[in-house]
């Protein structure tokens, strides 16, 4: 089993930076993928704890369910840690079986049954331990959130928006290429943006502001990546665009955000000169 396969709640997992903000991140989309379980994290001394709780643990057939769980939280571990780690233990809750050496085969590390929630433990200091194969796309909540919206995008301003949104991930943004993916062509689509009371290159500014905002509420992505994600020629650039757009900076933008959720700016925001 591996996280990497689910989609945008995979992608936005593995777009962090290091373990712990990957393991926060599961915590933070879980509710898009999965309405009634929950996963949390405790440290206890050099432990950490990252644990799954099923809402329907104990029922009919949940036995390789837990297994398969198990294997999914041990995925995004390993995509941050050296090949040769084990966990210290895993923790299942289902009934001991009679057989445990066949999960400790399967695990290759000690696995504890009857147990709260399924639990992988390791030492605390991984939390620091960085991807190993870095991701160039940045992908948000936002992204999540969308993915399970319910149904493609209607009307043509919403496929605009969806087609110039997923050419973003990719650095590139071309009215050739959103005309074509709308199956139509470069000048029925500026015909139909003109009487919507638009154009491309405004359309595409819009997307490209509305992005950032989303990105910036991410103190761990600097300021510079967010302005070559989004394909500006530098960081001043996009600095200009946002001002602009927002009439604040993006570091002035990102400082208020964190200052109406957590009450102050937090000392180790990124320091780049933008």
């Amino acid at each position: 089993m591996n996280v990497a396969d689910y989609g945008t709640f995979g992608r936005y997992i593995f777009a962090a930076e290091t373990l712990g903000q990957a393991i926060k991140r599961s915590i933070a989309a879980l509710r898009y993928h999965s309405t009634f379980d929950t996963l949390s994290l405790t440290t206890y001394g050099n432990e950490l704890r990252y644990s799954y709780a099923f809402a329907l643990a104990g029922s009919q057939g949940y036995g390789p369910v837990a297994s398969a769980a198990a294997g999914e939280l041990i995925s995004i571990l390993r995509a941050y840690l050296p090949e040769n780690w084990r966990p210290i233990r895993i923790e299942l809750d289902i009934p001991r079986p009679t057989r445990t050496s066949d999960f400790e085969d399967v695990f290759q590390c000690p696995v504890i049954f009857d147990a709260p929630a399924v639990t992988i433990v390791t030492e605390r200091h991984r939390m620091m331990a960085g991807l190993k194969r870095m991701s160039r796309s940045i992908f948000t909540i936002e992204d999540v959130a969308r993915d399970r919206s319910g149904g493609a995008p209607q009307g043509l301003m919403e496929v605009a928006f969806a087609q110039i949104r997923a050419q973003l991930h990719t650095g590139d943004v071309s009215i050739e290429e959103v005309a074509r993916s709308m199956e139509t062509s470069v000048r029925s689509l500026q015909r139909e943006l003109n009487r919507a009371g638009t154009d491309f290159r405004t359309l595409t500014s819009t997307v490209r502001i509305e992005r950032a905002t989303e990105l910036l509420h991410d103190t761990s992505v600097s300021i510079i990546s967010i302005s070559e994600d989004l394909g500006y020629a530098s960081p001043a650039g996009f600095s200009r665009a946002f001002r602009k757009a927002t009439g604040l900076g993006p570091r002035e933008f990102r400082k208020r955000e964190w200052s109406s959720l957590r009450g102050s700016a937090p000392e180790d925001i990124e320091q780049d000169a933008v």
